[in-house]
C-alpha cells in the first residue's frame, strides 16, 4: 500500500470508524460483552505461531542470519544487535549503535509483528520486511555495496542452508535471498497476550482495571490510529495533531518526519503510527526515544494527538491495559546453536532487569 493511501486510511483527529451496529449506539460499551464487541471490530487478537511455520528451513536459515555477529563489516553487528530479548525485539536505547560507529536517526522498533504491518520503520519506506533486511546490508550492517555480504556468508558456513532453503536455484546465495530469509523468520515472532485470551472470551485473562483501560483507551479515541490487531502500525500520522511534539517530548532536535523524504509541507511531522504489543516493554518511546516511561508518554499522547489532560485514574487504567499487551517471549527469540551473539556493550541481561 502506497504511504499517501496509508495515511488517508485514518481522518486528522483519529476519529474512531465502526460498523454501523456499533456507531449506533452513539458511546463506548457498558457492559463487558458489548465492550468485547467493539473490541473485537476495532482491534483483534492474534495468535501464536505453528511450531511446523517455525521449523522450516527458510524460516531456521533467517533466525541464525538474524543473531550472527560475524554477518556484518565490522564483525561485531546483527539484526539482533538493535532487536534483542532485553528490549521485547526493540532496542533499549534512544539510537542504535550501527557497524560503522555511527548512530541510527531514529529509535528501533520492535521486530515482533512487525512484518504484519503496512511497511516498516518510522516513515513506511521499507514496503516489507525482506526490503528492510536486504536494505540493511548497506545500512546497519555496514557494508558498502548489497553483494560484499556474500563471502562472510559463505566463509561461515551459510552456503548449505542457502541451499536447502531454496532448493530450485543453482547459486541461491544472494542479498535478495538474504532478505527473504530474514523476512520469513520475522514474521514467526508472534506474542498473544493476555488481551487476545480476554478477547476471545477467557474471563479473567485481564482484570478489571485493564478492562476498564480497554474501554477508556476507546473513549479517549487511541483506537483512532492505534486499531487493528497490532494496535497501530498500518498507517501514517502526524505527530503532534493538536500540540507540537517536542513541547512535550523534549526532544532537542525536531524531526520533519516523512517530509524529510518527499519536501512536502502535508507530509511534514508524519511517521507511521507504532503498533502498541508489548509497549510495555518495548521503551523508550517515539521516534527519538525522548520518553523513558510508559505512564509519560500515554499523557504525552492524548495531550498532543486528541487535545485530552487525563487525571491519574485515567493514566492508571490506559497504562494497565498496555500492559495486558505483554506477551511471551517466543522461545526461538534467540541464537541458534553455534551461531556467536553478545549483546551491545552496556545492556543489561535479561535475567538482572527481572524480565
Amino acid at each position: 500500500m502506497a504511504m499517501r493511501n496509508l495515511r488517508a486510511a485514518v481522518l486528522a483527529c483519529c476519529i474512531v470508524l465502526l460498523p454501523g451496529s456499533l456507531l449506533a449506539e452513539g458511546s463506548p460499551p457498558g457492559s463487558t460483552v458489548e465492550l468485547r464487541e467493539m473490541a473485537t471490530a476495532l482491534l483483534g487478537a492474534v495468535s501464536a505461531t505453528p511450531e511446523s511455520v517455525v521449523g522450516t528451513p527458510l524460516a531456521s536459515l533467517g533466525r541464525a542470519l538474524f543473531w550472527d555477529t560475524r554477518l556484518s563489516a565490522n564483525g561485531e553487528i546483527a539484526c539482533a544487535s538493535c532487536h534483542y530479548r532485553e528490549g521485547w525485539s526493540s532496542d533499549t536505547r534512544a539510537k542504535s549503535t550501527d557497524a560503522r560507529g555511527r548512530q541510527t536517526g531514529r529509535q528501533s522498533q520492535p521486530v515482533f509483528h512487525a512484518m504484519e504491518t503496512s511497511g516498516l520503520r518510522w516513515l513506511a519506506d521499507r514496503p516489507t520486511g525482506a526490503a528492510q533486511a536486504e536494505g540493511s546490508i548497506t545500512g546497519s550492517m555496514g557494508f558498502a555495496r548489497s553483494a560484499d555480504i556474500l563471502p562472510a556468508l559463505r566463509q561461515h558456513g551459510y552456503e548449505p542452508l542457502f541451499r536447502t532453503a531454496f532448493l530450485d536455484q543453482p547459486d541461491p546465495v544472494t542479498p535478495a535471498n538474504y532478505g527473504l530469509a530474514l523476512q520469513a523468520y520475522q514474521a514467526t515472532l508472534r506474542t498473544p497476550a493476555p488481551f487476545d485470551r480476554w478477547l476471545t472470551s477467557e474471563e479473567g485473562a485481564m482484570d478489571e482495571r485493564q478492562v476498564r483501560g480497554l474501554r477508556r483507551f476507546i473513549e479517549v479515541g487511541c483506537a483512532g490510529c492505534h486499531n487493528g490487531p497490532l494496535l497501530g502500525g498500518r498507517m501514517l500520522q502526524r505527530f503532534g495533531i493538536v500540540e507540537e511534539y517536542w513541547r512535550q517530548t523534549g526532544s532537542t532536535g525536531i524531526d520533519a518526519g516523512l517530509a524529510s523524504v518527499t519536501r512536502k509541507e502535508e507530509d511534514r511531522f508524519v511517521f507511521r503510527v507504532p503498533m502498541l504489543r508489548n509497549v510495555a516493554r518495548t521503551a523508550p518511546y517515539f521516534h527519538d526515544g525522548t520518553v523513558a516511561d510508559l505512564r509519560q508518554a500515554t499523557r504525552i499522547m492524548a495531550r498532543v494527538q486528541v487535545g485530552q489532560e487525563l487525571d491519574e485514574a485515567a493514566l492508571d487504567e490506559l497504562v494497565a491495559f498496555l500492559e495486558a499487551l505483554t506477551g511471551e517471549i517466543p522461545a526461538h527469540f534467540a541464537p541458534p546453536p553455534g551461531v556467536p551473539f553478545a549483546l551491545p556493550p552496556g545492556i543489561e541481561h535479561e535475567q538482572r532487569r527481572g524480565k
